[in-house]
């Protein structure tokens, strides 16, 4: 399908708006072994939090006293049984790994205070009423669902909308410029006989 015949007539295709990296094949099913694990996983989470009462605090706890308690039993069990220690990477964070995710922290800190100190000032109209407009959605949205529920049901809105859309582009697009020209059409007619009518009402009065 030629660019003219995209909706919004875009140039990209759908994996270039994603970035047309790896996130993109992840989310457009190109990756398929990465998307189910990722569906997968947070399924197993969703049901963990939801039906078993835990807790992220206390999971994250138990899973680490899990892990050091399996960890420890081994490493004693080798050195008396004359076994090799358990493999384990080399824990150790470098300086430059801690420089970039500061830098990157600050960047994104110092941008969202910058919009912040725009929208407080008065600076940008369009943005407050967008800023507000996102934070009433959200306010909505946490209240009909708990974080949890919310974050499965994105995730899977993410890895199963634009792939379908990807999949079925031409017939959606097509579909969607049909709706949206019904809908002008109404607007127009709608419009044509408000006015009509307002005109014959200031006739009779007049």
């Amino acid at each position: 399908m030629g660019s003219s015949d995209r909706l919004f007539n875009r140039q990209r295709t759908v994996h270039e708006i994603f970035g047309g990296g790896f996130v993109a094949d992840v989310i457009l099913w190109r990756q398929k072994n990465v998307t189910v694990g990722i569906l997968l996983v947070a399924l197993a989470s969703w049901v963990v939090f939801e039906r078993s009462g835990y807790t992220l605090l206390s999971l994250v706890s138990s899973v680490l006293l899990l892990l050091l308690t399996t960890l420890f039993f081994w490493a004693k069990s080798a050195a008396i049984l004359n076994r090799p220690a358990p493999p384990l990477p080399e824990l150790h964070l470098s300086e430059e790994m801690v420089n970039e995710f500061a830098a990157f922290i600050r960047t994104r800190l110092n941008a969202i205070l910058l919009v912040s100190q725009d929208i407080a000032l008065g600076k940008d109209t369009n943005l407050f009423f967008e800023v507000a407009g996102y934070l009433l959605l959200i306010s909505i949205v946490g209240g009909l669902a708990d974080f949890i529920t919310l974050g499965y049901t994105s995730l899977v809105i993410i890895l199963t909308i634009p792939a379908l859309y990807e999949r079925y582009e031409d017939i959606i697009d097509k579909y969607v410029k049909m709706v949206c020209k019904k809908s002008q059409q109404l607007y127009v007619k709608f419009n044509v006989e408000c006015i009509r009518k307002w005109i014959l009402e200031k006739q009779k009065l007049g």
